[in-house]
């Protein structure tokens, strides 16, 4: 989710709350176009590593999408959809597990400077 600029993602352990799911990830976009990216995002990675979802709601609004892959259930909500259900209080029992950290944005080695100088013009008299 990260990749593609979500916002307020979180991890929440369910398994112990609930028998729908381990894991649910909750993330947010800014438009209902990002929200549709993040998601074929997610399901195109997932994919790739032969873990296909089960079921894919939401994704012709774009206002919330959920992945389902069993054991994880991804919700991908526009910013102001999120804040309307607040899965995160409904879930507060839930264990939060941390985000890895981000990686560090490789340092820009130092510019060089180069200094154009001008042929002295020697004139002859």
């Amino acid at each position: 989710m990260l990749d593609k600029k979500a916002v307020d993602v979180q991890v929440l352990h369910v398994a112990p709350l609930t028998s729908v799911a381990d894991y649910l990830v909750i993330g947010s976009a800014e438009s209902d176009r990002q929200t549709r990216a993040i998601a074929d995002y997610i399901d195109g990675t997932l994919s790739r590593s032969g873990q296909r979802p089960l079921s894919i709601e939401g994704a012709s609004s774009g206002q919330w999408v959920l992945l389902d892959f069993g054991d994880v259930v991804a919700h991908i909500f526009r910013q102001d959809t999120r804040s309307h259900y607040a899965l995160e209080r409904l879930w507060s029992d839930a264990t939060q597990l941390p985000l890895p950290e981000e990686a560090p944005a490789p340092v820009a080695a130092p510019k060089r400077r180069i200094v154009v100088r001008k042929a002295a013009a020697h004139k002859t008299v």
